[in-house]
């Protein structure tokens, strides 16, 4: 069965919205950031592809969704930021200290109260710790761009999402709570019966 034309528009507006701000992400990190802070060429790819993947990871078919997946993503990037941070002020990469973080990590996010959280932590911690034991020299300052990476592209994601609702038209905002609450899939993607 072929989507109907509604179906059809909202996924080209979609589609069309999370590229343009995926590149909008990598390019915000990577062109502008990478010109103003002195860090490596490594460092500015790595940043652009963080930035893309918070962008990918809060484009969502409803504003609702994407807040709240921003929301998601910035409590498990700071919960990481702050355990990376303080550790490697103090101390050098080693395997004990990356699977001790991701166990504080976890802890902390049930604690907290965000255990659907606990991966993107994990995730967030592992990268930021591996990527210091690649670049040793000053490994505290990938938290803090991995952080500023993590920002940008959540915000990047988080207006696009709202603009794209709003070029998809009245019917599409209107009709996204339900489609949301009648689609894990996405809105709009949904035929009525």
């Amino acid at each position: 069965m072929f989507p109907c034309w509604r179906q059809t528009k909202i996924a080209i507006i979609h589609g069309v919205s999370l590229a343009g701000s995926c590149a909008i992400s990598y390019w915000l990190i990577t062109y502008i950031l990478g010109h103003s802070i002195a860090v490596s060429r490594d460092d500015d790819f790595l940043g652009g592809m963080w930035a893309t993947i918070a962008t990918l990871f809060v484009y969502r078919f409803s504003y609702e969704q994407s807040i709240g997946a921003a929301l998601s993503r910035m409590t498990s990037t700071a919960v990481s930021f702050v355990l990376c941070l303080a550790y490697l002020l103090i101390f050098p990469f080693h395997l004990w200290g990356l699977a001790a973080l991701i166990g504080i990590g976890t802890v902390t996010m049930s604690l907290i109260g965000r255990p659907d959280d606990i991966v993107t932590t994990g995730i967030t911690t592992a990268v930021v710790m591996v990527v210091a034991a690649i670049s040793p020299r000053q490994a505290w300052i990938q938290p803090v761009l991995r952080m500023l990476d993590t920002l940008i592209g959540v915000g990047v994601g988080v207006v696009a999402a709202w603009l794209s609702l709003r070029a998809a038209g009245p019917s599409v905002l209107s009709n996204s709570r339900t489609d949301t609450a009648a689609s894990a899939g996405g809105p709009g993607l949904v035929s009525r019966v």
